[in-house]
């Protein structure tokens, strides 16, 4: 079952969004591409250095404090794929998934920075375990490790629409380029600071997996994914995402339909523009990328060719399109190639999209990076 918001409401979350970002609400409409800085640091592996490191960037965008002090914040977690597998052997937090450290050491930096709720979420793709805490601990993670960095720590699977039993609207502002809006649980919306936690990886659909790409995940599979009835959303998670992928079908009744039916089927044509609407309708506060180990190739292990690779970097940013923007480059890509281009050979650029849609720019020229240079920090995934 879903709700609708109300007109007010809907003012009220286009105006939180535009504030976000320092604009009018009508900019996110006019094409305005709002810039802010980005920290990159060189971390070199997993251990002690990763909280002071993460706290020095923090400091480097102005302090953690005055994003998180006495708010609740809700963290998307990159998590992707069921059950987690070795990549050779390694374990996924060296991988494909965030690192368990990093992801510690941010719970324990924002307790210490005032905040007063944590939800950490994710909404894992084949998995019909009821709770977050199960489904980590088949990568051998101990959930009580993050439950215990900081004071009132949450996880959640947002599969589920939360206890109040109903999934929340989101419209995305403009009328959306795929969908006019999506049912996603409440956790969501019921926070003052969302955090994208992702991996600086590849992804074989949409070019590059970084802080906007891993709100696709955002979506319930109860509703979106391969098997829910026509009618009403799921009672247990289902498959894959397909319909937002291949468009193969559309919703349940409960949820809107996309807004032209005909529009291409392509995966490349539609993962970029569901996430840059997924962006757009909850948009990101707080951008931070575990790129001290990763891959290059793909998003996971069901890619071939997918190998490990060693950046050796973290990467953070109040703006979602600069700070990817940045990590694309420090990918050895150029931010502001288009569709034929690499990394985007097979897709529009979700960069591209969201730069449209107002909500950053994509353009170096324009983002003052903190702290270590591009130059100095750059990889050639394609070569690594």
């Amino acid at each position: 079952m879903t709700i609708d918001l109300n007109r007010r409401e809907f003012i009220r979350g286009i105006g939180a969004a535009a504030a976000g970002f320092g604009l009018a609400p009508s900019a996110l409409w006019a094409g305005v591409a709002p810039t802010a800085p980005v920290a990159v640091a060189r971390c070199s592996a997993y251990g002690a250095d990763v909280t002071p490191t993460l706290a020095t960037m923090f400091d480097q965008l102005g302090g953690l404090r005055r994003i998180v002090n006495g708010k609740t914040v809700t963290m998307k977690i990159n998590v992707t794929g069921s059950p987690p597998q070795l990549l050779r052997g390694l374990p996924v937090g060296r991988t494909y998934w965030v690192n368990p450290q990093v992801l510690g050491s941010v719970i324990h930096l924002l307790g210490q920075a005032g905040a007063r709720r944590i939800r950490v979420v994710e909404s894992p793709t084949g998995s019909k375990l009821p709770t977050l805490q199960e489904f980590l601990a088949l990568a051998k993670w101990n959930p009580g490790d993050f439950l215990s960095a900081a004071p009132n720590v949450e996880l959640e699977n947002t599969n589920w629409p939360g206890s109040s039993g109903k999934y929340l609207r989101f419209p995305v502002p403009g009328g959306g380029l795929l969908f006019p809006a999506y049912d996603m649980s409440r956790a969501y919306a019921d926070c003052d600071v969302f955090v994208s936690l992702a991996k600086l990886k590849e992804h074989s659909t949409a070019g590059v997996t970084l802080s906007m790409k891993n709100c696709f995940g955002n979506t319930p599979t109860t509703i979106y994914g391969q098997g829910v009835g026509v009618d009403e959303a799921s009672r247990t998670p289902q498959g894959g995402r397909s319909m937002l992928h291949a468009g193969d079908r559309q919703p349940p009744r409960t949820s809107l339909p996309e807004i032209d039916s005909r529009s291409p089927r392509d995966p490349g044509y539609r993962v970029p523009r569901v996430t840059a609407d997924l962006v757009a309708a909850r948009p990101i506060d707080l951008a931070i990328i575990d790129g001290i180990e990763s891959v290059a190739g793909g998003e996971g292990p069901w890619v071939r060719n997918l190998r490990p690779v060693r950046p050796g970097l973290l990467i953070a940013g109040t703006n979602c399109v600069t700070t990817d923007a940045v990590c694309t480059a420090l990918m050895g890509f150029d931010p502001m190639a288009a569709r034929g281009t690499a990394p985007f050979e097979t897709c529009t650029s979700t960069l591209e999209l969201a730069e449209q849609l107002g909500l950053g720019t994509r353009d170096l020229k324009r983002i003052e990076v903190r702290g270590l240079p591009i130059e100095k920090g750059r990889m050639d995934f394609r070569r690594a």
